[in-house]
Order: C-alpha cells, then structure tokens, then sequence
C-alpha cells in the first residue's frame, strides 16, 4: 500500500531568510494526519538565504540528520564540533541527553538549500554523538546508496535506531529496486526530478508512505535524486 503525500500539501513557511517545507507538522505547522512515520518525525526541506541561519538552540532525545543539495552549511556544537558540509556530506548529530547547536549559510551571496530529517531514537537519554561523512557521486549514481543504518555496514553512518536511509541519483531512464523484510516499512522522499514507483507518479518534492509492500521499484522519468528510509 503507498499513501502519496504531494508537494503542494506540505506544510509552507517563508521568513524571507529561510524558506521551508514541512512533510510532517513543525513547529506552528500542525496536521494531525501528519505526525511522521513509523520513527521518522521531521522531513524539512529548507532553503536558506546567504548569511543567515538558526542562532545556537537545543535539542535532545532525536537524530537529526542534515543532508545538503546546495550551497554550503556551517555548522557548530556544544560538543566542539565546527565544520561546514556541502552537496555530498551527510550529518548526523545524536541529541540524547542535551545539545546545543547553530546553523548558517557559509555563503553570503546564495543559496544553501538542505533536507533535515528527525528520527525518534531506540531510547531516551543517550549520549550525545556528533558525525559527518561525504558520499561521492558515483556512488549514488543510478543506485541506492546506504547512507545511514544502525550497525554503520558499507561505510554508513550510524544512527540510534532500527532505520536506515538509503539515497540515491538517477539518470532519466534508470530503474532500482528495493527489498522490504516482512513487517517493514518505507518512506521515499523525492529531493528533485519525477519518476514512477510501483506505478506510482512522483514528482519533486512529492513522499510517500509505503507498507505492506514486499519490494519497491523505482524508476526516473527525469533526472532524480532521492531519499529512501527502511523502517522498523
């Protein structure tokens, strides 16, 4: 079964510096049909003007995965950590117990535009954790790439929970296909591009919920990238 969640139903927020869409309720955005799925709790595709960003804030008990398709994003920590991820890194920060984090475009005459994604943790109270990789394109190219698991195989970074997040670039034309356990579940997030999946029509920006569902095939009508989240 696939529950298509279209583009133009997100939520929407424009504060002039940032530009955002909420595939789950955020902040004032509140749809009680759309609280996340399965562990996944946020899908936020921001658009952040040059200069500007997220002053320093807190959070605990989430994974917050930053994952950039543009521009470049400076990033610093509670924990020490400082660094500025572009298009092919992928982060990871653990909140557990409590950290304290700012966000800003590293560019002051563009765009930086990122897709930040929340998962609920296995358990509360965990040890804050901080860690970034890049994913080269090839990689990605015209299959799906691990990027985010629980137990860190293939060289993916590793989250508190039983997900994992698989991305992808496809070539118009190019097909993939995806497994899913019994009592799996998945959520595919189109970042740009169209294509089909199991039949259905997708389209930039476009989720969708999939359960019941024994394998997943994928196909680009256009040039594609994509998230794709395997959950417990």
């Amino acid at each position: 079964m696939l529950k298509l969640r279209k583009a133009n139903e997100r939520g929407h927020a424009n504060h002039g510096w940032l530009d955002t869409h909420h595939s789950f309720s955020f902040g004032r955005y509140i749809d009680r049909a759309h609280m996340g799925f399965r562990s996944l709790r946020v899908i936020n595709d921001d658009v952040i003007a040059g200069g500007a960003g997220f002053p320093p804030h807190g959070h605990e008990n989430m994974e917050i995965i930053s994952y950039l398709t543009q521009g470049a994003l400076e990033h610093k920590d509670s924990m020490g950590n400082g660094s500025v991820i572009r298009p092919g890194d992928v982060q990871i920060m653990s909140a557990g117990t409590g950290v304290e984090h700012s966000e800003f475009n590293h560019l002051k005459e563009e765009a930086t535009q990122l897709f930040q994604i929340w998962i609920h943790p296995r358990e509360d109270g965990l040890t804050p954790n901080y860690a970034e990789k890049h994913f080269e394109d090839e990689t990605l190219e015209n299959q799906l790439r691990l990027i985010v698991s629980p137990d860190g195989r293939g060289g993916s970074l590793v989250i508190q929970q039983d997900a994992e997040i698989y991305a992808a670039k496809l070539k118009a034309g190019a097909s993939v296909t995806h497994a899913l356990s019994d009592g799996r579940h998945a959520w595919m997030q189109v970042l740009s591009g169209r294509g089909t999946l199991n039949g259905e029509t997708l389209e930039e920006g476009d989720g969708v919920a999939v359960s019941d569902e024994a394998a997943l095939a994928l196909t680009a009508t256009d040039d594609a990238e994509v998230l794709l989240f395997d959950l417990a």
